[in-house]
Formats: structure tokens, sequence, C-alpha cells
């Protein structure tokens, strides 16, 4: 099965960049381009292999899902709101199990940016809360499942691991 189109890729990973930075300096992720990286999403998808009803229905079921999920998590002041919307664009460039992946690598990610940001704010004395760039999570684990599509597709050492 050919991989994804590599202008669709590209579109989507510098989307992904733009929010990882964009979220580390201002703590905003912006709704244009939670949409950009939502369509760049499903172009992915649709340029990657098969795309037929079911499996989109399956697409945008799995990032509603995700979407209501952070949702809850956002009422309860556990995530911010461009945070919650990203996931659920995010979510549209993968398969339902590659969205697995993309929740555990965010998870992992995430931990260690929190865990990073405590020990920052400790250093410099401030004792309030520190405000988690969690963009910055999501955006590597989505890169990161992208980055494994092309290396598995590009070299067949990688493929066998």
């Amino acid at each position: 099965m050919p991989g994804p189109a590599p202008f669709v890729a590209a579109l989507f990973a510098g989307l992904l960049l733009a929010a990882l930075a964009g979220d580390l300096r201002r703590r905003i992720i912006p709704n244009r381009l939670n949409l950009l990286i939502a369509a760049a999403g499903a172009g992915l998808w649709l340029t990657g292999g098969e795309p037929s009803l079911f499996g989109a229905l399956m697409q945008v079921g799995v990032a509603l899902i995700l979407f209501c999920f952070c949702a809850a998590l956002f009422e309860l002041g556990q995530m911010g709101g461009g945070d919650v919307k990203m996931i659920a664009a995010t979510s549209l460039a993968f398969a339902p199990l590659e969205n697995v992946k993309l929740l555990a690598i965010m998870s992992v990610a995430g931990g260690v940016l929190t865990v990073a940001m405590v020990v920052l704010s400790l250093a410099r004395n401030r004792g309030a809360r520190p405000a988690v760039p969690y963009g910055a999570a999501i955006a590597f684990a989505g890169l990161w499942l992208l980055g494994e599509r092309y290396l598995y597709l590009f070299h067949p050492l990688l493929g066998a691991i």
C-alpha cells in the first residue's frame, strides 16, 4: 500500500510544527490552525490508501469520541480548549488503532513535558502551578506517527524492526 501523498504529509507536519511552536510561545492554539490540521489530517488519510465510507465514518467517530472525552477533561480544568480541539483534529490523520499509539505517545510526552515544567517552575521559585503547553505533546505524537509511516516505507531495515 502506498504511503500518504508527500505534499499533504509535509503540510500536516508543518501545521503540527506551527501548533507546537505557538503553544510553547503563547500557550494558545488558534481555532483556525486546528481547522487546518483537521483538513490536512483528513487529506492525509484520503491520500494514504484505500478510503471508504466505512473508514471515513470510523475516522470521524474516533475523533468525536476523543473530542468528547477531552472536552470532559476541559470542563474539569485539566486541559485547554485548544488542546482538546487539536487532539481531535490530529486524530483524523490516523486509523483507529493508530490513535491508540497517538494517545500513548502523547501521554508519555505530556508527562515528560509536565515534569520539565514543574522542575523549571520550582527552579525559578514560582509557587504557582505551571501552564503546560500540551499542544507540544500532541504535535510530537502526531509527528512521531507520521515519521513512522515514512521510515517504514523508505527504510527496509527499519520496517523489519
